[in-house]
C-alpha cells in the first residue's frame, strides 16, 4: 500500500482543516509581528541592562577602569560591566571573563553582550580545535589507547559541526528564543563528546593526560550553555509566547492523543506511523537472508544508501538473524528501518569491553544520522554478563524515534548516547546501568526487564551521564513496567537491583507512572562510590505503582527530590521536555502521549 493510502480524509473534513489552516495563518501573522516587536524590545533592554550595569548606568562611551563615581568609589568600564554580567551565572567564572576579555581587547567592538555570546561559542569551537592538536601529538601505545583516540577523532568532528551550528544559531540575539532549544541540545551534545572521548581511554596517565587537555574545551562549553540559558530566561520575563525555557513549559497535553506522535517526524512519516502494524510502508530496498530481497546483508544494503534522497529513505529487514555490525554514519540521515517484528527480525553481534572494544565501538548497531527511525527490530548483544560492556545498539541520533523495538544485552545494552530521543513500546533487558548515556530521551510504555548479572555483581537500571548542571539532557521512563527476568527472579532478594546510579555528577533521571515490581531494593537509587554525586544529581519517582514502588525506604540524598510533585513531573514530559517550541515529536506519527496519564 502506498503512503497516500495511510491517512485518506473524507473532502469534507478536507475543506474543514483548510478553513482552520486559514484561520491559524491569520492569527499567525498578526501574533508574528507582535512578537517582533516585543522581541526587538527585549534585546534592547538586554544589552541596556547587562551592557550598563543595571541600574548603575555608564555614560555612552563608557568610562575608564581607573574612574570614578560621585561617591569616590571606582565605576567599571563599559565592556566590563558586560563581561561580568555575562559570567555571573556561569560555573566556570574565571575562564568565562578571560575568554570574554581577550576577545574584547582584540576587537573592541564585540564589548556587546549580543556579541558576546556568539564569542563565548566560538571560544569553545577554537579550544577543542586546539586541544585536539595537542592530543594528535600523544604518543598511545597500547592498542586500546590507540582505538580510542580514533574514537576522538569522530567525536571531536562531531562536537566540531555542532559547535559551528551553535555560533549560527547564536548569531542572531533577537532570534534566539527560537533556536534556544536547539542551541542547548546540540551544546550538550558537544559536552557528552568530550567526555566520551575521555572515557575511551583505560584508567592511568593517558587518560589523565586527555582529561586535562580538554578540560578548558568542557568549561568553555559549559559557560555557552549558562549564558544561553541566562539569555533565555531573561527574554521569558517579557512573556514572548514560546520562548521561557523548556523546562518552564508546564502545560499539560494529555488530550492531544488524537493528534499525538513524536514531533520531529513530518507529514509522510505521520501517514506511515498510522498505519496497522500488518500495512507495511514501501521501501526503497529490502533485506532479506534467503535472497528475496535486492541485499542478503543490512550492510549491504546501508552500503547502497543513495547520498541525496527525497523524503525518507525506507530500508525493510525481513524475519532472520543478522550476525554483523551496522553503523550508520552522520552523512545517512531520515533512514527509517523496519522489520517483521523485534522478535523476528534481529540484528546481532558480541564486541564488548573485555576484550578491548571502547564501549562506543562495541554496538552491535550504531546510528550517528539525524532523524533516523526504527520499527519492529531485535537489537542484540549476546557477549554475556562476563564481558563486561557491551552494547547492543547505540544512538547519537537527533530526533530518533525507536517504535516497537527490542534491545537484549547485559552491561550497557542501550546506549542513548546524545540529543534527543523517543522510545515508545520497547523492550529493553540488561543487567549493569543497561540504559546508559547522555541523552535526552523519554522511554514511554516500555518494558524494563532485569536480568542476571554474574554472582556477586549488583543490577542498575539506568546510568545517566549528565555532566554539566547547564545541560539540558535526562532520562524519564514514563508508564513503563520494570520486571525480573525469570532466572533472576529465584536469587531476586541476594542480587539487588535498583533504578539507577550516577555515572556523571549531573546524573538525571526520573520514573514516573510506571510499575515497579518487588525486586527492586527499597533504597531505590545506587551510589556510584563514596558520596560522589549524591549532592549534584536529579533523581526523582512520581506517581509509580507496584510492590517496588514504595518511597518510605528510599535514600536520604540531597539529589533525590522527595518532593517530587505534579507540577515538577509536568515538566519531564514529551512536550516540555523533548520539544519545546518545537514539535518534532508531534509529527513523526508515531503513537505518542503528551502530559502525564492520570
Amino acid at each position: 500500500m502506498v503512503f497516500q493510502d495511510f491517512d485518506h480524509l473524507s473532502e469534507r473534513r478536507r475543506a474543514e482543516r483548510q478553513q482552520k489552516m486559514r484561520k491559524r495563518i491569520i492569527l499567525g501573522v498578526i501574533s508574528s509581528l507582535a512578537i517582533a516587536g516585543v522581541i526587538a524590545g527585549a534585546v534592547i533592554g538586554f544589552v541596556s541592562y547587562y551592557g550598563h550595569g543595571g541600574a548603575a548606568s555608564a555614560s555612552s562611551k563608557g568610562s575608564s577602569p581607573s574612574a570614578s563615581g560621585a561617591d569616590g568609589v571606582p565605576q567599571l568600564s563599559h565592556s566590563e560591566k558586560a563581561v561580568k554580567m555575562m559570567c555571573q551565572s556561569t560555573d566556570f567564572q574565571d575562564t568565562c571573563k578571560s575568554t570574554l576579555e581577550k576577545a574584547i581587547k582584540k576587537d573592541p567592538s564585540k564589548a556587546q553582550p549580543k556579541d558576546l555570546v556568539k564569542v563565548a561559542v566560538e571560544a569553545a569551537r577554537e579550544e577543542i580545535e586546539s586541544a585536539f592538536e595537542k592530543l594528535k601529538s600523544f604518543k598511545f601505545e597500547s592498542d586500546r589507547e590507540k582505538d580510542a583516540f580514533e574514537d576522538c577523532k569522530i567525536l571531536v568532528k562531531y562536537a566540531l559541526d555542532e559547535l559551528e551550528l551553535s555560533i549560527d544559531g547564536v548569531s542572531d540575539i533577537s532570534k534566539l528564543s527560537k533556536k534556544t532549544h536547539n542551541v542547548n541540545n546540540w551544546l550538550s551534545a558537544v559536552m557528552s563528546y568530550r567526555e566520551t572521548c575521555v572515557d575511551g581511554f583505560p584508567d592511568g596517565k593517558t587518560k589523565d593526560d586527555v582529561q586535562k587537555t580538554l578540560q578548558i574545551a568542557k568549561e568553555l562549553t559549559s559557560n555557552s550553555l549558562a549564558i544561553i540559558s541566562e539569555i533565555s530566561s531573561f527574554l521569558s520575563t517579557f512573556q514572548i509566547p514560546n520562548v521561557a525555557p523548556a523546562r518552564h513549559l508546564l502545560e499539560d497535553r494529555s488530550s492531544l492523543d488524537d493528534e499525538s506522535i513524536p514531533a520531529w517526524i513530518n507529514g509522510e512519516d505521520r501517514r506511515i506511523l498510522r498505519a496497522k502494524e500488518t500495512l507495511k510502508p514501501k521501501p526503497h530496498v529490502t533485506v532479506a537472508k534467503d535472497g528475496s530481497g535486492q541485499f542478503k546483508t543490512i550492510n549491504d544494503a546501508v552500503a547502497a544508501i543513495p547520498e541525496k534522497h527525497d523524503g525518507r529513505y525506507i530500508i525493510y529487514v525481513k524475519a532472520g538473524i543478522y550476525d554483523e555490525t551496522v553503523l550508520l554514519t552522520k552523512k545517512m540521515t531520515n533512514i527509517l528501518i523496519y522489520g517483521d517484528g523485534s522478535q523476528k527480525t534481529i540484528v546481532t553481534g558480541r564486541k564488548n569491553n573485555v576484550e578491548g572494544v571502547t564501549t562506543f565501538k562495541s554496538a552491535t548497531f550504531g546510528i550517528d544520522g539525524n532523524d533516523f527511525m526504527a520499527m519492529a527490530m531485535g537489537f542484540r548483544n549476546t557477549a554475556g554478563p562476563e564481558k563486561g560492556q557491551a552494547v547492543a545498539l547505540r544512538a547519537t541520533s537527533d530526533r530518533a524515534v525507536f517504535l516497537n523495538c527490542r534491545f537484549e544485552g547485559y552491561q550497557d545494552t542501550l546506549y542513548a548516547h546524545a540529543h534527543r530521543q523517543f522510545y515508545r513500546g520497547c523492550v529493553i533487558a540488561g543487567t549493569i546501568d543497561f540504559i546508559f548515556g547522555d541523552a535526552t530521551a523519554i522511554f514511554q510504555n516500555c518494558l524494563i526487564v532485569v536480568r542476571r548479572p554474574r554472582d556477586g555483581q549488583g543490577n542498575a537500571v539506568t546510568a545517566q551521564g549528565k555532566t554539566g548542571r547547564h545541560e539540558t539532557t535526562g532520562f524519564v521512563l514514563q508508564n513503563c513496567h520494570i520486571i525480573p527476568d525469570k532466572k533472576l527472579v529465584p536469587v531476586k532478594n541476594v542480587i539487588n537491583s535498583y533504578l539507577g546510579r550516577p555515572w556523571k555528577e549531573f546524573s538525571t533521571t526520573i520514573v514516573m507512572e510506571s510499575n515497579i515490581e518487588d525486586f527492586i531494593h527499597p533504597d531505590g537509587w545506587m551510589a556510584w562510590f563514596g558520596t560522589y554525586a549524591l549532592d549534584t544529581l536529579y533523581y526523582a519517582e512520581y506517581n509509580n505503582k507496584g510492590p517496588g514502588a514504595k518511597l518510605d525506604k528510599r535514600v536520604d540524598w540531597k539529589g533525590y527530590k522527595k518532593g517530587f510533585n505534579r507540577q515538577h513531573a509536568i515538566q519531564f514530559t514529551v512536550g516540555p521536555f523533548l520539544e519545546s517550541n518545537e514539535t518534532w515529536v508531534k509529527e513523526t506519527g508515531a503513537t505518542v502521549h503528551y502530559g502525564l496519564f492520570e
